[in-house]
């Protein structure tokens, strides 16, 4: 592809065309802090490429790598051991290019990995379908709410506080252009979830009820009354899983009756890697699949008789036109849903419900220990390898002290809640099959210097 430089006489076509004045323009809805005001601080403007390779490794090896330290950080990424046998596979030249395929009969191949995806995943969450694959669980958790919009015709979303708040704030982006109303909350830094207060809000405006299961501070609720509450209404329940490993053990929301359930995938094959790229799990009942987003891919014979993959419903805009699209999403995270169903293979079933069961144990287990320690309060009494401390002090801080110390102690809810003061001493702590005893014990007795 040649590169084909735009003269200044060009931009100002194109922006007056646009009806812009300035390319500033185009940047309003990114917030001024988040602005460059300049050259990226901390780089040269000129320098060779050695130079270059020596300074960003100073700059890397500034950052903890998870797997080098105690690490307790979750809330909606996890550390789990993902068997080299996944990246293995993945990186095979037939795999390693996975894409949007735009003749798919032809990829047999790409269109059997989706199918056995979408089986896998309708499986989990206890979905009669599931599609091949969302951006990422905040990309999903927003597609269902217009999704839900498009099935009801209401435009009210009643979003649970215990919703992870980076889910919100995509929604939020999302609603100012669709005119959605979203009513959204904090969550209390106590056992009880707000599920009473969720039906008490459902009225004849309500399009859906979004809940996270288990929520962001990892308490888990039985979501039956609330399904009950929606359907009473004519309304939806979306129901959000961050963390997907813990299917292996609790209920899933389909089993409850919710309509539509989507949720992040990067637990099960797909490691830590600065927030992306992961993969969206979305699934929905089957009466409703003509409204979901993205790809579905189905299973038929050929005119051999032989097993072939076809694309069954692709309502995306690159596949349809635009003004009958249920979803501008235009790419997908194929290779992620590779990894996602390679490691699902490798588990099994079985080993799943076992890699549940070693979580829970785990996280129980360090629950009690942390709750020996003086200023330390476990608020849940359900949880699954997630659950909240309410310290005697600021978590932020805390955790920045316990940082400085190469223990990585989890997530402060004062960063994820700027100015709750309610929450500012809530800190949540994710413990999976990676976390060892001295890993907890390095963190319990760091706590008890720290809360001194």
């Amino acid at each position: 592809m040649r590169y084909l430089p735009l003269t200044d006489t060009d931009r100002s076509a194109m922006l007056a065309t646009i009806g812009a004045s300035s390319i500033d323009d185009l940047f309003v809805d990114v917030p001024e802090i988040a602005r460059l005001d300049g050259p990226i601080h901390g780089l040269p403007l000129h320098a060779s490429e050695m130079a270059v390779e020596r300074h960003m490794a100073a700059l890397a090896s500034r950052n903890i790598a998870a797997g080098s330290v105690p690490f307790f950080i979750g809330c909606g990424a996890y550390k789990h051991h993902v068997p080299a046998s996944v990246d293995h596979i993945i990186q095979r030249g037939e795999f390693l290019t996975a894409y949007t395929p735009y003749q798919p009969e032809i990829a047999q191949g790409t269109l059997q990995v989706m199918f056995e995806f979408q089986t896998q995943v309708a499986r989990l969450l206890g979905t009669d379908v599931a599609n091949a694959s969302m951006y990422d669980g905040s990309t999903a958790c927003w597609e269902a709410i217009g999704m839900a919009r498009r099935i009801t015709r209401r435009g009210k979303a009643i979003l649970s506080g215990g919703l992870h708040p980076h889910y919100v704030s995509v929604a939020r982006t999302m609603a100012k252009y669709t005119g959605d109303v979203l009513d959204t909350g904090l969550p209390a830094l106590d056992a009880d979830t707000d599920i009473a207060a969720l039906i008490a809000k459902i009225d004849g405006d309500t399009s859906c009820v979004v809940v996270q299961y288990p929520d962001i501070l990892g308490r888990i609720a039985d979501l039956t009354a609330l399904a009950d509450a929606c359907h009473a209404n004519k309304a939806l329940l979306v129901a959000v899983v961050t963390e997907p490993v813990a299917l292996g053990a609790i209920k899933s929301p389909g089993e409850m009756d919710a309509d539509i359930v989507v949720g992040e995938g990067q637990s099960i094959g797909v490691g830590l890697q600065f927030g992306g790229p992961y993969v969206g799990l979305f699934g929905c009942k089957e009466k409703y699949v003509r409204q979901m987003p993205g790809r579905l891919c189905g299973e038929t014979l050929d005119a051999e008789g032989k097993r072939g993959f076809v694309l069954t419903l692709s309502t995306r805009e690159q596949h349809i036109r635009r003004e009958k699209a249920t979803s501008n999403i235009c790419t997908s995270s194929v290779l992620c849903a590779l990894a996602f169903s390679v490691h699902m293979t490798l588990l099994g079933e079985a080993g799943l419900r076992k890699l549940a069961d070693l979580n829970h144990i785990g996280a129980a287990a360090a629950a009690d220990r942390l709750a020996e320690v003086d200023g330390v309060e476990v608020v849940n009494d359900s949880f699954f390898n997630e659950f909240t401390l309410k310290l005697s002090k600021e978590s932020r801080g805390v955790v920045r002290a316990l940082a400085d110390k190469q223990i990585l102690a989890g997530v402060s809810l004062g960063r994820l809640y700027p100015g709750a003061a309610d929450l500012a001493n809530g800190l949540v702590v994710a413990v999976t099959e990676t976390t060892t005893e001295e890993d907890v014990e390095a963190l319990a007795e760091a706590l008890e210097e720290a809360l001194a």
